[in-house]
């Protein structure tokens, strides 16, 4: 995969320390990996840990930038592969759908013309919430692909549907999409 760009996209979810796994795998099979973060993902894991395993900085906000001409949401996602949000929350999942582009992470997903890999994290009820689903089948029926969460023991301390996917099986897929890009 070596020379292939890939954006990651973190939000705010107990499961975003296995988005840090996530990039290194990327990273360990050669890809270039650029990743964004909510504020709320940054209440569970530092830019630190995403710049130390990508080599790269991180970015945090739409407003950051060392050229006040640059408009980050464009320049990332021009230049991706494929864009991975993990964990994508029920509140980013429904904000996408709605069309809202209020941080980084929302107007890098509004904007970015690659193909789009969503690795879904919630609770079982909100999993199974039917304005949640409406909003992933809308997402859906724009091209855009979901590696579905797994069963298991989850952060409300209750086990059922809604683990984020494990590292190993987003890396895969988001592989086996920028394989079919040629």
């Amino acid at each position: 995969m070596a020379g292939r760009e890939v954006l990651l996209a973190v939000t705010g979810g107990i499961a975003a320390f296995k988005a840090a796994t996530v990039a290194s795998r990327l990273v360990q099979r050669g890809c270039g990996v650029s990743v964004a973060m909510t504020s709320a993902a940054r209440r569970f894991i530092t830019p630190l840990t995403f710049r130390a395993l990508t080599g790269r900085p991180v970015y945090t906000s739409i407003w950051r930038t060392e050229n006040p001409a640059d408009q980050q949401h464009l320049t990332l996602t021009e230049r991706a592969d494929v864009f991975i949000i993990a964990p994508a929350t029920a509140d980013i999942i429904g904000r996408i759908a709605a069309g809202l582009g209020d941080d980084l992470v929302s107007t890098l997903a509004l904007s970015v013309a690659s193909p789009v890999l969503l690795a879904p994290a919630m609770n079982t009820r909100m999993w199974e919430n039917p304005i949640v689903q409406r909003n992933l089948s809308a997402l859906c029926a724009l091209g855009w692909q979901v590696v579905e969460p797994g069963e298991g023991w989850l952060a409300c301390r209750t086990v059922g549907k809604g683990r984020m996917a494990e590292p190993e099986e987003i890396v895969e897929r988001a592989v086996q999409i920028m394989r079919a890009r040629v």
